[in-house]
């Protein structure tokens, strides 16, 4: 007997779901760092055993859209919520789920949901016991568990509830398959990551990050990628001066890249103003938006 299914991961912005995403696949997929809105797009990681095949769905934090990008970033957890097989809804003690609309979705689904309480470690045994409570208590039917994704604590089972849970199905992806994205797509996330930790406000909610060029030969690896800014400004700021900001952002890049791909990496960085691109349906198209 074989069992597949989509195992969609949705939660309010920085409840942990790329950091459990990661952990219950033991891979650096989606890109984690302490600020929320840090997922943009919906990102698949595949789970491989000889009986099963999970198909994790890391998606967005759920907000209320401000621009056409979010609106985009909305669409890709609505996406999400229609074919899924099974749900992980996380939440933490202090941070509760709040979006009428989507609790609403998932109360009427067919599909199971694990609700879990993450971030444990950062709170007292009693407050876990309570939100534990609090929540069984108002949805019935979704099974509860508390967890530290950071910690590794109660993923055992969490995996194990998965794999009980999963309809009899073939698997949908080759076997040596672990996301749906390609290379490409990791190394604009890579340089966006580092640009989300080492710059503040608005500067890394404004920039996109386009790969231009990726030569691969036997030994390294040439890239070329183009950092997206809405203004002028914003383009001094990231450049920095003489270009020492522009540098450090590409020296971590590229020290992340070469753990990726495993060769040595010579990365080129230019910054471009590509003004409103936020609420541009043609660049977010070629940003991979629509």
């Amino acid at each position: 007997m074989h069992k597949a299914g989509f195992v969609n991961i949705l939660g309010k912005p920085n409840v942990g779901k790329s950091t459990l995403m990661n952990a219950l696949l033991g891979e650096s997929l989606s890109i984690i760092t302490p600020k929320a809105q840090t997922t943009r797009h919906r990102i698949l990681g595949i789970a491989n055993e000889e009986d099963y095949q999970i198909v994790f769905s890391d998606t967005p934090g759920i907000i209320t859209p401000g621009y056409k990008l979010q609106e985009y970033m909305m669409t890709f957890v609505q996406s999400a919520i229609e074919d899924a097989d099974l749900f992980l809804l996380i939440s933490q003690v202090d941070n509760d789920f709040d979006d009428a609309r989507t609790l609403e979705k998932l109360k009427k689904t067919n599909a199971p949901v694990l609700l879990l309480i993450n971030k444990i470690d950062l709170a007292t045994q009693d407050q876990v016991v309570e939100k534990c409570e609090q929540w069984k208590k108002e949805f019935p039917d979704f099974h509860v568990l508390p967890i530290s994704a950071l910690n590794n604590f109660n993923l055992d089972q969490v995996m194990s509830k998965i794999v009980e849970l999963l309809p009899e199905s073939p698997p949908y992806f080759p076997k040596d398959e672990l996301t749906d994205r390609p290379v490409r797509f990791f190394i604009s996330e890579i340089v966006r990551e580092q640009i989300l930790i080492n710059y503040q406000k608005e500067i890394p909610y404004s920039v996109e990050v386009s790969v231009d060029s990726f030569k691969e030969e036997e030994k390294m690896v040439h890239i070329r990628c183009v950092i997206h800014v809405v203004r002028d400004s914003q383009k001094g700021i990231l450049i920095g001066h003489k270009g020492s900001a522009l540098k450090k952002i590409g020296i971590a890049a590229r020290k992340e890249m070469e753990k990726f791909l495993g060769k040595q990496v010579f990365i080129e960085l230019h910054v471009k103003v590509s003004k409103n691109w936020r609420d541009n349906d043609m660049q977010l198209g070629r940003f991979g938006y629509r």
